[in-house]
């Protein structure tokens, strides 16, 4: 029975989640990195909590968000402390406003 509900109760934390569009995601992130400035960052974790109280269904979504906005170059994922690759970064990130400076480069 207690798998039941656990099912039920992540059922309805990802269809509450899905109220919440993906331009609310991605205007929500740029917000806040923004405030935080080029010098500061974010966590995934900020972002969720500041959209809904069922936050932890909304990492995955953010996830996805952070990547789109850093292979547009508008932020900066940060992999202990430095820029990380969009298209390949696992783990704990955290995200930066991207500037001329920050911005993550390729080496070719």
């Amino acid at each position: 029975m207690k798998r039941k509900q656990q099912r039920q109760q992540a059922q309805f934390s990802e269809a509450k989640s899905k109220k919440i569009s993906e331009e609310q995601l991605y205007e929500q992130i740029l917000t806040l990195c923004v405030e935080a400035g080029p010098e500061s960052y974010i966590r995934p974790e900020d972002v969720a909590m500041s959209l809904s109280d069922e936050w932890q269904g909304l990492l995955g979504r953010i996830r996805i968000a952070a990547k789109k906005l850093a292979q547009g170059g508008a932020v900066v994922i940060l992999r202990k402390g430095k820029p990380a690759d969009p298209d390949d970064f696992k783990g704990v990130y955290r995200l930066r406003i991207a500037t001329a400076e920050n911005r993550y480069v390729t080496e070719e």
